[in-house]
């Protein structure tokens, strides 16, 4: 296994579980000391040091920062979803979702950059979606926030060039988390609700969290200290690939 992140801290939020959970995990297996910021300590334990965060409001944003002594590396994971065409949420639904999936690593990216710009090795790396690049039905606010964090994404990357931060983003496919799980639950024939998910990438199944995590470790190692601006999809084909029915 290798060791690129030795003597190195990580933050990740929604460290609970899923995607962030997974990442937590191949940090630390690969040298990194590693900060979770999640509501709840989930299953991060002997993983991560559980700091309690909510990214949707400031003052516990910049609590659990003033926990944090040193930091190379800034996974910005935590977010939350919606169902529905344009006309199916409420103002109130938008303004929860931009709050949490937007301004949460807005947030978050404000506190980790004076100790960031400390570091020899520094990275932020968001959490989007393919949601951001391809018309996903159904999704219409979830697909907004996502592609308002890919423009982000390149804005920072920009942005924080001369500070020597990179900044990317992994694009996931739907992914087999507990998040995805809970979605599947509520509807009215989940295991078809699956089947249809699954059928929509082209490879034939959901990304693991795990793929996913190995994806975001890429983008931060130090081992790619040229790499910023980019956008990695992790979509099992969903949006370059057009397979013949």
């Amino acid at each position: 296994m290798s060791a690129e992140f030795q003597g190195l801290t990580a933050a990740v939020t929604g460290a609970g579980s899923g995607i962030g959970l997974a990442t937590a995990k191949l940090l630390k297996e690969r040298g990194a000391t590693v900060y979770g910021l999640d509501l709840n300590e989930g299953a991060m334990a002997g993983t991560a040091t559980w700091i309690q965060c909510d990214v949707g409001d400031d003052a516990s944003v910049a609590a659990a920062f003033s926990k944090i002594p040193t930091l190379d590396i800034m996974i910005n994971n935590a977010a939350i979803s919606a169902v529905g065409d344009v006309t199916a949420n409420a103002s109130e639904d938008w303004l929860k979702v931009l709050n949490v999936n937007v301004l949460g690593i807005v947030r978050t990216s404000k506190s980790a950059i004076p100790l960031l710009e400390k570091s020899k090795h520094a990275a932020i790396v968001n959490t989007c979606s393919v949601a951001a690049t391809a018309g996903i039905p159904k999704r219409a606010l979830y697909s907004a926030s996502k592609g308002a964090v890919l423009s982000l994404t390149q804005a920072m990357a920009n942005d924080h060039l001369a500070q020597n931060i990179r900044v990317n983003c992994v694009n996931p496919g739907t992914a087999d988390t507990p998040w995805v799980q809970r979605l599947l639950a509520q509807a009215a024939d989940p295991a078809a609700e699956r089947a249809a998910l699954e059928a929509r990438q082209p490879m034939g199944r959901l990304v693991s969290a795990e793929e996913v995590a190995s994806a975001i470790c890429y983008l931060a190692s130090p081992l790619q200290g040229s790499t910023t601006g980019t956008a990695l999809a992790v979509d099992g084909g969903m949006q370059a690939l057009r397979i013949p029915k």
